[in-house]
């Protein structure tokens, strides 16, 4: 993997490699954009050029450094990923005991926090001190989807960089020089919504979702029997929110056909926020395709008795 290998952001991948082939860098990043951008391997690149020994920083180079990085045992590198929903104090606690250790292969240490909003309260504001004074080895990479759900404090420590959603044009040149595509419509780049996880999704499942179009098309046509078999192929707890995301986007081209596929986007929203609630799989399913179907077929679809089931 190299700078050149990720797709989209391409002044960040500038500024990065000359920050690590200057040695000006901050020691406290915060790298921010939607889901499924590159901010992860974006932050391991930036890692593994940190701490390589050569003052080249060569993609192919095989120093002690870059070979241990390669095979993913380097010492002085970690990805710190949440336990259960959260990332707990007790792990920040833990990595900061290790932050202040000197690094053993390179002359840097770099951390990286992935999906630091998850971080509680407690676990961000143990992690400030460190943030404001970091030893001179240490680099701290935070990564985020939701900067809002980060406490101001974090912020304000941090170097923020903003990642840009990737362009169309880089999506469908991908899709079609390394992915194997002979087409990608508008239809298909509205699902992969700027993002390059969604565009694999999209790789893995296009019988599911095809199968998602089909749904939403026969929504006023089939009656609802039809429709709950139909769907049984989607309840899948690990894809559901991904699925959930491309049913949205399609809403909304359908939209210009009948405006009740509006009121379909906020069923399908509050549907997603019952799944991030723990409420029971199946049957919030099973009520977001029945309020569909009734607001389709029938007009009766009620926002607030709907917020109510939430």
């Amino acid at each position: 993997m190299s700078f050149e290998n990720l797709i989209g952001n391409r002044e960040i991948k500038e500024y990065l490699s000359k920050a690590s082939m200057t040695g000006e860098m901050s020691q406290s990043y915060l790298f921010v954009g939607i889901e499924g951008i590159g901010k992860l391997l974006m932050a391991k690149e930036f890692a593994k050029k940190v701490l390589c020994l050569k003052e080249e920083k060569k993609d192919d180079c095989e120093c002690k450094s870059c070979k241990s990085f390669e095979g993913q045992n380097h010492p002085d590198f970690y990805v710190l990923n949440e336990q259960g929903d959260t990332i707990k104090i007790e792990q920040i606690r833990e990595m900061i005991s290790k932050v202040i250790e000197p690094p053993i292969v390179s002359s840097k240490k770099v951390y990286v926090i992935n999906d630091c909003e998850k971080m509680t309260v407690e676990a961000q504001n143990c992690l400030l001190k460190t943030l404001e004074e970091p030893p001179e080895f240490a680099i701290i990479i935070l990564i985020s989807a939701r900067e809002n759900l980060i406490l101001n404090t974090i912020k304000s420590r941090c170097m923020t960089i903003k990642f840009k959603n990737i362009s169309d044009e880089e999506l469908r040149k991908y899709a079609m020089d390394k992915l194997g595509y002979t087409e990608v419509t508008e239809d298909m780049l509205d699902s992969f919504e700027g993002s390059f996880a969604q565009m694999m999704v999209h790789k893995q499942n296009q019988d599911k979702l095809s199968s998602i179009k089909r749904i939403v098309d026969d929504l006023p046509n089939q009656d609802m029997v039809q429709i709950m078999n139909q769907a049984k192929i989607l309840y899948d707890k690990e894809e559901a929110d991904d699925f959930l995301g491309y049913m949205t986007a399609y809403l909304f081209k359908k939209n210009l056909e009948n405006k009740r596929y509006l009121d379909c986007v906020e069923i399908i929203n509050n549907c997603r926020m019952r799944l991030r609630r723990n409420c029971n799989f199946d049957m919030c399913l099973d009520s977001m395709f029945m309020d569909m179907w009734e607001c389709m077929r029938k007009g009766i679809y009620n926002e607030t008795d709907c917020r109510n089931k939430i």
